[in-house]
């Protein structure tokens, strides 16, 4: 099966005011959708990250890969190493330093999901076959809470509201559970003082009291802060997810307080594990295919955590339904993937470039695609409906942080902040 074609759509979708570390989320989200067409007519589909910088490498990247058998990702990932060489191509913050290893890994993984998408259709199956085979039917997805403003400063408010304290961060979450079914909740901190988001995180226990919980404060809290955080949070947490900047920070915090320390910031490539592992930095890892280099090496580094005894969740950042199934594929594969995942399906709010009926939420958990490959299929005039936004959105580049100082100039993205 030798790859003839390959088409690289960047696309642009709404997404809400959301609140974070770094900044809040610009009116639209960009992503880019990846297919490759076989000499024998087979499609395969992948989806990665819409910034300029990180779309160009994909698309010199493609016309490096024709006339390669879809089966030969050792020579993919060699001619994409020698393109992308020392380039960085990640720089919105959220997800931890940029590498060089990194950023090869994230320009490969959309073309190998799309490759075993197109091996699964052609053998019959789906793409968990492909990893090992199904150890579950559904994949659990946490109910995935943010501050939000009630709109963008220039636009209407959206549907789901304002949440900037305690109450609103409650009325979001049953919202969220009463639409999706989640059976967790995750809520993205380091927005507010530290005091202000313990107190969310107290009204969240109290109004769900049997639902785990996990705050998300991105880095922006001291070492002494995240002990003083963690520990008046006994009880109440799950993990604790990157409360502090670095292995070493979050090492000396993880001996410090009664819950796992979580990440997809400190631990994001291959020669962060040793040093994370040796000094008990972690106690759950958060997989990303987008950056960990696809499906097949994530289920690598799953296997690794399981021989050091880290527990797995996966990370998400704003999505489509295509990352949506690949995540799926390699959840309900993984054995030692016991914590649901993280997912912006629902600020999404039904735009998608998947034909609908293969993706759906049955009490918080999204049952594995029924056809083979990724069980999804193009919705093409969704795809040239959002390719237009992109062309006339006017960002080229997620930048949360030069965003949120449209409206407070004084705001700054430094970490650690308290």
């Amino acid at each position: 099966m030798i790859i003839r074609q390959i088409h690289v759509t960047p696309v642009a979708f709404r997404d809400p005011p959301l609140l974070n570390a770094a900044g809040v989320h610009e009116p639209w989200a960009l992503r880019t959708i990846v297919e490759v067409v076989t000499d024998e007519g087979l499609t395969g589909l992948g989806e990665t990250y819409g910034d300029l910088g990180h779309l160009g490498k994909v698309r010199e990247c493609a016309q490096a890969l024709i006339g390669l058998d879809v089966h030969a990702t050792n020579t993919m990932y060699a001619r994409i190493s020698a393109i992308v060489g020392h380039t960085v191509t990640d720089l919105h913050g959220l997800t931890g330093a940029a590498t060089k290893e990194k950023s090869i890994d994230r320009v490969f993984s959309p073309f190998e999901v799309a490759c075993l998408d197109i091996r699964g259709k052609a053998a019959g199956v789906p793409v968990t076959d492909l990893l090992g085979g199904r150890i579950r039917d559904a994949v659990p997805y946490s109910a995935y809470l943010f501050y939000k403003w009630a709109g963008h400063p220039d636009g209407e408010p959206d549907r789901f509201g304002a949440a900037l304290d305690e109450s609103s961060v409650v009325e979001q979450a049953a919202l969220l559970i009463n639409e999706y079914g989640f059976e967790s909740i995750k809520l993205k901190g380091g927005v507010f003082p530290p005091d202000q988001e313990i107190a969310a995180i107290r009204a969240l226990h109290e109004a769900f009291p049997e639902t785990p919980l996990r705050l998300d404060p991105n880095a922006t809290w001291t070492v002494e802060t995240s002990i003083r955080v963690g520990q008046e949070l006994e009880g109440t947490l799950q993990y604790l997810e990157d409360p502090t900047p670095g292995i070493s920070g979050m090492a000396e915090v993880a001996a410090a307080v009664p819950m796992p320390l979580a990440t997809n910031m400190c631990v994001v490539t291959h020669e962060h594990l040793p040093p994370a592992i040796a000094s008990r930095a972690i106690g759950v890892l958060l997989l990303d295919h987008h950056y960990w280099g696809g499906l097949v090496r994530s289920a690598h580094v799953a296997t690794l955590c399981d021989t050091f005894g880290l527990a797995l969740s996966m990370h998400s950042n704003s999505h489509l339904g295509i990352s949506l199934a690949a995540m799926t594929h390699l959840a309900a594969a993984t054995p030692n993937l016991t914590f649901a995942c993280d997912t912006h399906t629902p600020w999404q709010d039904g735009q998608d470039v998947v034909a609908p009926g293969a993706l759906r939420f049955v009490n918080g958990a999204v049952p594995v695609p029924a056809g083979p490959g990724l069980g999804v299929e193009l919705d093409r005039d969704a795809l040239a409906v959002m390719n237009e936004q992109y062309e006339k959105c006017g960002i080229s580049a997620r930048d949360d942080t030069s965003y949120m100082q449209r409206f407070e100039p004084t705001f700054s993205a430094r970490r650690p902040r308290w």
